[in-house]
């Protein structure tokens, strides 16, 4: 496909019962179906997947590849604007659904979140700062970059990858073989060791206009390289916390974001903030603001996307979501029905397989009471003990542990 955008970008509001498309068929997408249909709004889903989670909340669906041409043309056909729940799909696809209508966040930022290098070039140029990196075109150069970097460090696929998939961890230089040869002949990257404290998110929003709504700072903790829970606010110090929030409006300004995005950050040993990531979506570290704040990360998505103002994004509760993964403890789900305080989402999805997200419980507290780490594990005991200290799962020393540019399944291609 060559076709590149040409038709001019809507810039008056959506008129309700305008049809929203959305391409993906995730759970990120039936959650921003249902905040679209509070605002007026109907959506249509572009998915390969019959009975896709999002899909099934929806006004209509569009069975295709994210490729085809005929897909694309059918699917923007009956929409009116359009937006992307995750970032695999084809960004010359994009292109062409651009040539016919609206596309929101652009498909030159959807270029720059799917490749590692390019997104780490942009952040630097901005005056982001991230781990120190170098890009690996053989395996002298990942010697070099090595030798530049020291040890440990870590080697990663320049796109895709998720939930601690295509990358490994160097911690001797007798490890550069096996891992070279794991993940070549993919275009690499080695990204510097971060001695982190903990890792962080900020949501952002920015709306046609400019105008942006930024979302208090979270901290995420992982297990087995998946998100597990997610503290809002984030228990850092609150300068550290504005440093964040200005960081990722300083990425938003720069990307000339429409829509929402997601900046995952670390905070060094040494009390400095550093960007991991980015996610041009909804983002499952945001999804607490369903419960806790006026207007939710998916409201405020579907309120940039169709051209709506944006509220001030602020919460009235602090919160503690749990994500709910694999049949063990999607199989609570009668027990978090009948726990007192308890919230649940569930996603439609009908297998639950290893490691695949299967909806999400958030528990509120007022504002500026969110617990210590053994009240934490108190209101979260019905998933089991955590950590000796009364601690969740501290986040994986690899970075991009809360699922990198692609899905957060592993068994499909979104972020399930």
């Amino acid at each position: 496909m060559t076709e590149q955008p040409t038709t001019p970008e809507r810039r008056g509001p959506l008129a309700p019962n305008s049809t929203i498309g959305i391409v993906g068929g995730g759970q990120l997408g039936r959650m921003s179906a249902m905040a679209a249909a509070r605002l007026g709004y109907r959506c249509h889903i572009l998915t390969p997947e019959e009975d896709s989670c999002a899909g099934l909340v929806s006004a209509g669906v569009t069975l295709g590849a994210y490729e085809d041409p005929d897909a694309l043309r059918a699917f923007a056909a009956k929409v009116d604007v359009i937006t992307f729940e995750f970032e695999n799909v084809s960004a010359e696809g994009l292109d062409l659904l651009a040539s016919l209508k609206p596309v929101r966040p652009s498909p030159a930022i959807l270029r720059i979140s799917q490749d590692r290098v390019v997104e780490k070039s942009f952040l630097n140029g901005a005056g982001v700062p991230t781990a120190p990196w170098r890009a690996v075109d053989d395996f002298a150069g990942l010697e070099a970059a090595v030798g530049e970097l020291g040890l440990p460090c870590i080697l990663k696929t320049t796109r895709g990858g998720y939930d601690g998939k295509g990358q490994v961890m160097l911690r001797t230089v007798a490890d550069l073989p096996a891992a070279f040869s794991d993940l070549a002949p993919q275009l690499l990257i080695l990204e510097g060791f971060v001695d982190f404290a903990c890792e962080i998110s900020v949501l952002v929003a920015r709306g046609v206009g400019g105008e942006i709504s930024v979302f208090d700072v979270v901290e995420n903790r992982h297990r087995d390289h998946i998100l597990d829970v997610t503290l809002a606010p984030a228990r850092i110090d609150p300068d550290l916390a504005r440093q964040a929030q200005a960081l990722a409006r300083t990425v938003a300004e720069r990307l000339d974001l429409v829509g929402l995005l997601a900046v995952e950050m670390f905070v060094t040993a040494k009390g400095q903030v550093v960007v991991n990531e980015l996610a041009p979506r909804p983002h499952n570290s945001g999804h607490w603001t369903i419960d806790a704040c006026p207007a939710s990360q998916f409201e405020m998505h579907m309120r940039a996307v169709a051209g709506l103002a944006l509220p001030a994004a602020v919460r009235h509760s602090d919160a503690v979501m749990k994500n709910l993964v694999g049949a063990e403890e999607v199989g609570l789900w009668p027990q978090v029905l009948g726990t007192p305080g308890l919230i649940g989402h569930l996603y439609g999805k009908t297998q639950a397989r290893p490691g695949r997200k299967m909806g999400h419980v958030t528990r509120l507290f007022g504002r500026g009471a969110l617990p210590g780490a053994f009240g934490v594990a108190d209101a979260l005991a019905l998933f089991g003990p955590r950590f000796e200290d009364g601690s969740v799962e501290h986040g994986s020393v690899e970075h991009g542990s809360s699922g990198d540019v692609q899905s957060e399944d592993g068994s499909s291609a979104v972020e399930d």
